[in-house]
């Protein structure tokens, strides 16, 4: 309690130092690949891309992050033994954005596309065995987090494998494939305004005190992929057919028009992912904050008070500004060749994977739901349309990130608790 009170402002300005590092690396890593289909299928440029996911990831942080989180010591690891020491959680928390921010900065300069989520719970177990004991990890839920590596990319997957395939029976092989997707264009659209729309109303809004019912929030959720859907029926509308283009890529007009169709699922991507992953950064900032406000009383659960919300969004728009052209080229360019067809099946099948786990509490990754999507899309035209030694590399980047952040945390536990303590 002592170095609680003597050392508090030093823990909150490290607290929020390191958390605007941490949002920095959620940003180059998480919201990047979140955006590289849209870019990687030429439906968007670089410039447009980091505009659209500056605004829309800033809104879902701030307007729909939600007020109250179960923070993750609580879900990852017991804090019981530390009642008499609340300062090693401060120094924990402190430790793990530093480690998980850390990581995501070295996994962006690669190009990785590394989970955010399981950055920040690996760092957090590395503290807990070192400055709780093994005993205190909940081994139960971090057994569940590495079977969403398995799971999450298998349903993103096989989601956007089936509506490739769709668009490929509707669309593509039809008489008339340009008019065939002026038609069915609105419905696609309509899933991607009602499952967004489902994902943020029953995940997000918590710190408005708004409470949606699961009936209401479907129906809210059809009225507004209805209205999205006669957004984008009017913008699909104008467009032209390229019968010059069309004697040397037949579908060239049918990308003309999924093209504009990409603008919604980046838009839907970069706020769903801003409203439901900003906690990923912002959770331990909370946490030591809370600690030391209470004066060393470590609570259930932490607030987020609209300042570390605006801190997480500032911390994500700059690592995408910065840094999150490289791991966009990974996702958009190196696992397979992607055209606004394939990136919008891509797009809308990780967000209803999202939605799906949502609804069934399964603990997932952004990441490996995405990268799952696109290799459904690459497989859809057969195996050899994928880059299976890219593939391997994120592949085993996923495997190393729980012992990478757990270590590097633990060391700067120990550190950090030298310099306080």
């Amino acid at each position: 309690m002592e170095i609680i009170a003597q050392y508090g402002p030093w823990f909150i300005g490290l607290a929020l130092l390191f958390g605007l590092y941490m949002t920095w690396g959620v940003g180059a890593n998480d919201l990047a690949n979140a955006m590289g289909t849209s870019v990687g299928a030429g439906a968007l440029t670089v410039k447009q891309a980091i505009i659209i996911a500056a605004i829309f990831e800033f809104a879902g942080a701030v307007l729909a992050g939600g007020s109250v989180t179960s923070t993750i010591r609580k879900d990852i690891i017991n804090t019981a033994g530390l009642a008499d020491n609340p300062e090693y959680l401060v120094y924990g928390m402190l430790a793990a954005l530093l480690s998980a921010g850390f990581w995501l900065m070295i996994a962006s300069a690669k190009g990785w596309p590394v989970s955010t989520t399981h950055s920040i719970i690996g760092a957090v177990v590395g503290f807990g065995i070192v400055g709780i004991g093994p005993s205190s990890v909940q081994w139960g839920a971090v057994g569940e987090i590495v079977l969403s590596w398995i799971i999450s990319p298998l349903v993103g997957g096989a989601l956007a494998f089936f509506f490739m395939q769709s668009i490929r029976k509707l669309i593509l092989n039809t008489e008339n494939p340009f008019e065939a997707a002026k038609k069915w264009g609105p419905y696609y659209i309509f899933l991607v305004g009602f499952v967004i729309a489902l994902v943020t109303l029953t995940k997000g809004l918590k710190h408005l005190d708004i409470d949606i019912s699961t009936t209401n929030g479907f129906l809210l959720s059809i009225v507004a992929g209805v209205l999205t859907a006669l957004l984008g029926g009017f913008i699909l509308r104008k467009a032209k057919r390229d019968l010059e283009g069309e004697k040397d890529y037949r579908f060239v007009s049918v990308e003309r028009v999924f093209a504009p169709m990409m603008i919604f699922t980046a838009c839907a991507m970069a706020f769903a992912h801003g409203s439901n992953d900003v906690a990923n950064g912002i959770g331990p900032l909370a946490a030591v904050v809370s600690t030391v406000q209470s004066g060393g009383d470590i609570l259930a659960q932490s607030g987020l008070p609209i300042w570390i919300l605006l801190v997480g969004g500032i911390g994500i728009v700059t690592g995408l500004v910065t840094m999150g052209y490289r791991v966009m080229k990974t996702i958009g360019t190196k696992i397979t060749e992607l055209t606004p067809t394939r990136g919008f099946c891509a797009e809308l099948a990780a967000a209803s994977t999202v939605a799906i786990a949502s609804g069934t509490g399964l603990p997932v990754s952004t990441t490996h739901i995405l990268v799952g999507a696109v290799m459904g899309v690459g497989l859809a035209r057969g195996i050899g349309a994928l880059d299976l030694k890219m593939i391997g590399r994120i592949v085993a980047s996923w495997i190393v990130t729980l012992p990478i952040a757990g270590f590097v945390a633990a060391m700067l536990f120990y550190a950090l608790r030298a310099v306080f303590g």
